[in-house]
């Protein structure tokens, strides 16, 4: 499990990010790059880290579930995944 405080700071990036998406977008296509300098650094889209639902855990993460490769595999183990077996041959 991730600390907590991690993953608070990760949400509020987030938050950042999504109330200045339009004014980011209006600033490049204006070319203002100076404007884009005073916005805030957090506000910029890939400063955010993608991390599990499940621990919060940042490396290993699977885009398509949203949870990491650990999880997933327990979860797929135990038949929670639906349509998800594991390999055999």
């Amino acid at each position: 499990m991730a600390k907590l405080s991690i993953v608070a700071r990760d949400k509020k990036k987030e938050k950042l990010v999504a109330r200045y998406a339009a004014k980011r977008k209006a600033l490049k296509e204006a070319g203002d790059w100076a404007g884009l300098d005073k916005l805030p650094r957090s506000s910029s889209a890939v400063r955010i880290r993608k991390r599990c639902k499940l621990t919060g855990r940042p490396r290993g993460y699977m885009n398509k579930f949203g949870i990491c490769r650990n999880q997933f595999r327990q979860m797929a183990s135990d038949g929670k995944i639906p349509g998800l077996t594991k390999a055999s041959w």
